[in-house]
């Protein structure tokens, strides 16, 4: 038995071999594809324990469409009251001298002017001068001369002023190249003399009639340096509900009642409600008294001379409340600025400014 087991043992290898040989190409073939399929298999395996998982799906994230930007918003720069375009914050502004003796009243086109400053023009009579821009009174008197001072608180809001004639002082500077002067003298068809008055109370103007001579001398836009303002809102404990300004006599001083309901302040004259003939009671936002130094000096005669520059007192009332406050003016061009006791400027309230000018010593300002 062990040397038959022997003995097979070669020829099985014998046999192989002698296949193999046999079968050489088939063989090698065999041999390649097993070497393929393991190659295969190891590659699989690697990959299969290096493979990232697949991330799962995000969900898509809508994006918000972008926000509008907000509507530009347009003031007067006269009342800072809201406008409709830019092209209104630059349509011409036109002053007016409005004429306030007992005879003149009651006075057209006051009740819509954006500014109004009153000071004495002679003889404790006192004279309002009217800043127009986005409003148009049709019925504007009666209109008077023009003062030095009253030229120096115009010029800053580059407007055209409507006179009849005015002190020399006045006439010489609103004469000399630098201003829009629309002088009755120089302009008599846009004015008219009206009947129910005598004069010299009866000289009256339009808007219709103001607009189409400034058209004519190509005065169509300003530019005009206004108030800092802000949107007003009553004070639910007002100090200043009775105002009373003394500017000369009983005949031209004022008080003023606080409107809470409609954060205005009521306009009384010589003891009675100052009116507008055509558009009723005189309701200013603001009134500001400013205390101003007034003497007289010989021109064409003697006359009033306010200074207008420097700086002094004021009170400003507003909201219902009483400020003191300090006014300044650097030239006859810049603006008057109101500041408070730290230096701040004092924002106006929208709407109409009533500006007295309460000369010291004589004049005095009250408020309860």
């Amino acid at each position: 038995m062990n040397n038959e087991t022997k003995t097979n043992k070669p020829r099985l290898i014998d046999r192989l071999k002698g296949w193999i040989k046999a079968h050489r190409k088939l063989s090698i073939s065999i041999a390649i594809v097993s070497l393929l399929l393991i190659a295969c298999g190891v590659t699989f395996a690697v990959l299969s324990l290096t493979k990232k998982p697949e991330p799962k799906p995000v969900a898509a994230v809508q994006k918000k469409p972008a926000p509008k930007p907000a509507p530009i918003v347009y003031y007067s720069p006269l009342t800072g009251e809201k406008v409709d375009n830019e092209a209104a914050t630059k349509q011409a502004v036109t002053a007016i001298m409005i004429e306030n003796s007992p005879d003149a009243r009651p006075q057209s086109g006051l009740k819509q002017a954006g500014i109004i400053y009153e000071a004495v023009a002679e003889g404790g009579i006192t004279r309002f001068l009217t800043l127009h821009q986005q409003d148009k009174p049709q019925l504007i008197g009666p209109v008077r001369s023009l003062r030095m001072y009253y030229v120096d608180w115009l010029a800053p809001f580059n407007a055209s002023v409507a006179h009849v004639g005015g002190s020399a002082a006045a006439l010489t500077e609103i004469r000399n190249g630098n201003y829009r002067d629309i002088d009755q003298f120089f302009n008599g068809a846009s004015y008219w003399r009206a009947t129910d008055r005598y004069a010299p109370h009866n000289v009256y103007t339009s808007f219709a009639k103001l607009d189409a001579l400034n058209s004519a001398k190509g005065y169509t836009q300003s530019d005009p340096k206004g108030f800092i303002r802000t949107d007003g809102k009553a004070s639910t404990a007002p100090n200043a509900s009775n105002v009373t300004i003394n500017i000369s006599g009983p005949l031209y001083n004022t008080t003023y009642t606080y409107d809470k309901e409609n954060n205005r302040y009521n306009r009384n004259l010589a003891g009675q409600p100052h009116i507008d003939r055509e558009d009723g009671a005189i309701t200013p936002s603001v009134v500001i008294a400013m205390k101003v130094d007034m003497v007289k000096v010989l021109e064409d005669g003697y006359r009033e001379d306010i200074r207008t520059t420097g700086t002094g007192q004021a009170v400003i009332f507003q909201n219902g409340m009483a400020q003191e406050v300090t006014w300044t003016k650097a030239n006859r061009t810049s603006q008057i600025v109101f500041t408070d006791a730290a230096g701040k400027e004092v924002s106006l309230i929208r709407g109409q400014t009533w500006i007295a000018a309460v000369p010291n010593g004589s004049g005095s300002v009250a408020w309860q």
